[in-house]
């Protein structure tokens, strides 16, 4: 149950990490499995990996891939997520490849316990560095940032990229999102395998969760994929460690790097909105003197 009685609005949040194929039909089967797993755990809200149809692809530049897009009415991912969703009563985040006319976006469809889909958001900030050369596929997300409210907490669901971003929690909590919620595919950097950022990751996205006193859950693959690139293979061993947050930005739950899991967690939103109230973090806020983040240089 979503709401305890007497005890506060209860809602149980889950994160679950795979490694991929790159058939998409094997891929979206262990989502389901995962799903039902975490749903069986007693999850309300289930987070899914990013472009979790296939391997990443964005480690190469090739034309060839953009015939993995599909728009986003009639998706047959996103509709067997509505199934899903509906008859496990459960709210799924599915990120997908979009094609919408001669545009490409990362983007994630909203799908309530109901099954309706609640609408879309397109990833805004796009990365273009060895191993992720997203902007030769993604256009830049034209919807902004969103809350989403669904049967269970209104939810901000930001991509990959964008968690290193403290804009885009702040301004989805403004909105009023209850949790974040951050599909991801991060690992390794093929041209320098001594550099690691997973711990540079996690505690980006604890301090968004501590900052806006919300809970906070990231879920990301495992597993090493290798892509033939314009300059020959290219590999990433993707680092995993999804997890889930809590709203002083505490780890409560963490995967480690190599195995697939569920992770699921119980908050009691009332209990949190009580405490992000009397924290006055919201209301000592000056938007007044914010407008240096409109310039590049910190210039009035």
């Amino acid at each position: 149950m979503a709401a305890g009685g007497g005890a506060g609005r209860k809602v149980a949040v889950a994160a679950v990490q795979f490694a991929c194929t790159d058939v998409e039909s094997e891929n979206v089967a262990t989502a389901e499995r995962l799903i039902r797993e975490a749903h069986k755990k007693g999850a309300n809200i289930v987070l899914v990996q990013e472009l979790f149809e296939g391997h990443y692809f964005c480690q190469a530049q090739r034309l060839d891939f953009f015939k993995r897009a599909k728009p986003y009415k009639e998706n047959p991912t996103i509709m067997r997520m509505q199934k899903l969703a509906k008859e496990l009563d459960v709210v799924i985040p599915v990120s997908f490849f979009e094609e919408a006319n001669n545009a490409h976006y990362n983007s994630v469809a909203i799908i309530d316990a109901d099954g309706t889909d609640l609408g879309l958001y397109r990833k805004s900030h796009i990365p273009d560095g060895p191993g992720y050369q997203e902007k030769f596929y993604f256009n830049p997300g034209d919807t902004g940032f969103k809350a989403f409210k669904t049967k269970f907490a209104t939810i901000g669901v930001g991509i990959c990229w964008d968690q290193w971003f403290p804009e885009c929690a702040r301004a989805m909590v403004l909105q009023g999102a209850e949790i974040l919620f951050y599909p991801t595919a991060i690992g390794s950097e093929p041209q320098d395998n001594s550099l690691d950022s997973r711990e540079h990751w996690k505690r980006v996205m604890q301090g968004h969760a501590g900052a806006n006193l919300v809970p906070l859950v990231a879920s990301n693959r495992i597993g090493k994929e290798t892509v033939e690139t314009e300059h020959g293979h290219s590999t990433i061993t993707f680092y995993g460690n999804s997890f889930i947050a809590g709203p002083t930005g505490e780890i409560v739950k963490l995967a480690n790097d190599k195995d697939e899991e569920v992770l699921v967690a119980e908050f009691d939103l009332d209990e949190i909105k009580a405490t992000r109230h009397g924290w006055g973090i919201f209301r000592d806020r000056r938007p007044d003197l914010y407008k240096v983040l409109l310039t590049l240089d910190g210039e009035k």
